[in-house]
């Protein structure tokens, strides 16, 4: 059975119920940061949580490059963008505390390295009445100085998945402040018709064939060589779609280790529901993940999926349940798991099926707007 989304150790606020957490406390203004916002998850999920809570009647703001597609995802769904510079950290820091005081806000949310080290110095610097919180989307790759400087230097730490959590307290976080919030799947993005000219591109782009399953992987450059590898071992054709990179050296190798199949990659696209559209199985083959923006939306879809077992891919898939797990960088093992469920429909639909289940009852987007805004009641308490 699975265990629950948020462990026991973490604070009340962010524990069952906690989507009633906050009600009628008053409107925030929050200040989302990051300094990526390009091509990736993370994008997807800011994007989606800081609609939501415009939603939800708070003032959202988003400080980003001015040229990234988080900033151009923001100005469409009708939100604050703060074109902010993030190669300098003291004029970045400096930039935040004006903002803080002239606009008055009350939450900082930082998402990314560079902006986390500028809301430190902020915040040593002197007077800031906001309350900083501090989102770990990926597996900590920080030294522990700096996780355990963060975790005191930050009112309140969200943590996307038990396993980011968890390592985050290994590495110095002191776990009292620190908070599980999964990502949640904006079922508008989801749930919309699709043109028939945009399956037709999406068809030529992917290499789609009607006579052979399509497999398909939507990530940046992460560990998609082990699904190539493991195409050596599959015997039935079949269409491998990596939307998400450019074709490099060893990509190209691979694909020509295994001529009988069919593999296409496509570079990053805003709207990948097309390809979803198309896959019969959704792959993601990385050996650390926080909490998979791709994965969660493939699910939410119905597709079934294959994963490692690493980082929050196991806060998201049950084994045999709803999704496949195997041991990450291991090609044999994803050849096993692709072999059976491509010749297996009654088990794909039967995963697909519960897989969009768990995806959109465990992981509603407005479950993950209610429990980071309890995360931002109890970083207010204590700024307080």
């Amino acid at each position: 059975m699975r265990s629950p989304v948020l462990p026991s150790w973490t604070d009340r606020a962010a524990g069952p119920g906690a989507e009633r957490a906050g009600a009628g406390d008053g409107a925030l203004t929050i200040l989302h940061l990051t300094h990526q916002g390009d091509g990736a998850g993370s994008t997807i999920s800011i994007a989606a949580l800081a609609a939501a809570q415009q939603a939800a009647g708070h003032r959202v703001l988003v400080g980003c490059r001015a040229e990234s597609v988080l900033a151009a995802m923001a100005h469409a769904a009708g939100l604050e963008v703060v074109p902010l510079a993030f190669d300098r950290p003291v004029p970045l820091a400096r930039r935040i505390v004006q903002l803080v005081r002239e606009e008055r806000v009350d939450v900082v949310n930082s998402h990314a390295s560079r902006d986390r080290a500028a809301c430190r110095l902020a915040r040593l610097a002197g007077p800031f009445r906001a309350a900083c919180v501090m989102t770990r989307r990926q597996m900590p790759r920080s030294l522990p100085v700096s996780v355990l400087l963060n975790g005191f230097v930050a009112d309140r730490t969200i943590a996307v998945s038990r396993s980011v959590a968890r390592a985050l307290v290994r590495r110095g976080a002191p776990p009292w402040r620190v908070s599980v919030v999964p990502n949640g799947v904006d079922l508008s993005r989801l749930d919309r018709d699709v043109p028939g000219a945009e399956i037709d591109t999406a068809r030529c782009l992917a290499g789609w064939r009607p006579w052979r399953p399509t497999v398909g992987v939507v990530a940046r450059r992460k560990d998609q060589d082990v699904l190539l590898r493991a195409l050596t071992a599959i015997e039935r054709p079949v269409t491998v779609t990596l939307v998400g990179v450019e074709p490099d050296a060893e990509l190209r190798a691979l694909a020509g280790a295994a001529p009988w199949h069919g593999v296409r990659c496509v570079p990053f696209r805003p709207d990948v529901l097309p390809f979803y559209r198309l896959f019969d199985v959704a792959v993601l083959p990385s050996r650390g993940e926080g909490l998979s923006q791709a994965l969660l939306e493939a699910m939410a879809l119905g597709l079934p999926v294959v994963a490692s077992r690493a980082g929050g891919n196991a806060d998201l898939v049950s084994h045999g349940e709803d999704g496949w797990l195997v041991p990450p960088r291991d090609s044999s093992a994803f050849a096993g798991a692709l072999s059976r469920l491509l010749g297996d429909p009654d088990l794909r639909r039967r995963l697909g099926a519960r897989a969009r289940r768990t995806a959109r009852e465990r992981f509603s987007l407005a479950r993950t707007a209610a429990l980071t805004e309890a995360a931002y009641r109890v970083a207010l308490a204590h700024r307080r």
